[in-house]
């Protein structure tokens, strides 16, 4: 249980149903695993589909697999045909083939567009490319104009928006020319990689603003998109306005990193 959250009611029934599309990290800190971790944190019941396998551990990645577009074209299939979903994340994708399944999976899903949450995977935070040329276009053409939420942090905008974010003050502009390209689409700046790791909101219908977060120190930092992405689903699903849920994402995420223990040699996971 999350303290601050809204909670789902468990004697109104089984639980909300939320779909991770993601990659695999066999360490537990980030992908799929991180992201059912979260989605049980706000009692609701997870399911997956792997985009990509990695070799990684909290020391870095070393190597990255993408699953055949056909094999999660029929795991989507096989899952939508026995489960409801009341919202969906969708993090690394690996390749523009993987992109293109995932979209016409929402495509025709019926999932809500402001119950999509993309949190666009470019690069690992070792530095490793997560996802390839080909991938970026087909996440521009094809993914964003069929979500209502995309949670990048100030280089990954840099890259969507098409223009330079060497700082925060640089965010609103890039966020508005991102939100402007795509009518309904909400978008999440995500402040790790600034000078204050204060986030950034401007909603689809054209209000701002800034969420104040505090340096933490700690080594537990392996997974935070990955959580705050699962966790602002999680709150949408749950009740939240576009403010709520981007407030309680941050601070599920901030409170995850100063209870986290030291697992591993390296940048240690937050759950």
């Amino acid at each position: 249980m999350v303290s601050g959250s809204p909670q789902f009611d468990q004697k109104s029934g089984p639980p909300p149903v939320v779909l991770t599309i993601a990659g695999f990290d066999p360490s537990s800190g980030a992908g799929v695993t991180a992201d059912l971790k979260v989605f049980a944190a706000h009692m609701l019941y997870g399911a997956s589909a792997i985009t990509a396998l990695t070799v990684q551990s909290t020391l870095g990645v070393r190597r990255v697999e993408p699953v055949l577009p056909e094999l999660l074209r029929e795991t989507l299939d096989c899952l939508s045909a026995d489960l409801s979903f009341a919202g969906v994340k969708i993090g690394m994708l690996g390749t523009g083939e993987v992109a293109g399944v995932v979209a016409e999976f929402l495509e025709k899903s019926g999932i809500p567009a402001g119950r999509a949450v993309l949190d666009p995977v470019l690069r690992s935070s070792s530095g490793r490319e997560l996802l390839s040329e080909d991938g970026v276009r087909r996440l521009k053409r094809d993914l964003l104009p069929r979500v209502g939420w995309v949670t990048p942090n100030s280089e990954e905008l840099a890259v969507l928006a098409e223009m330079p974010v060497p700082a925060r003050e640089a965010v609103p502009a890039a966020a508005e020319r991102l939100a402007k390209r795509y009518p309904g689409l909400n978008v999440v700046v995500t402040g790790g990689h600034l000078d204050a790791p204060d986030d950034f909101l401007r909603t689809a219908e054209g209000e701002t603003r800034w969420f104040a977060g505090k340096r933490i120190e700690t080594r537990a930092t392996h997974g935070t998109g990955c959580a705050f992405s699962s966790a602002l689903l999680a709150r949408l699903v749950l009740g939240d306005g576009p403010a709520e849920a981007v407030a309680g994402a941050k601070a599920y995420v901030a409170g995850a990193m100063r209870a986290a223990q030291p697992i591993g040699k390296g940048r240690g996971p937050i759950l």
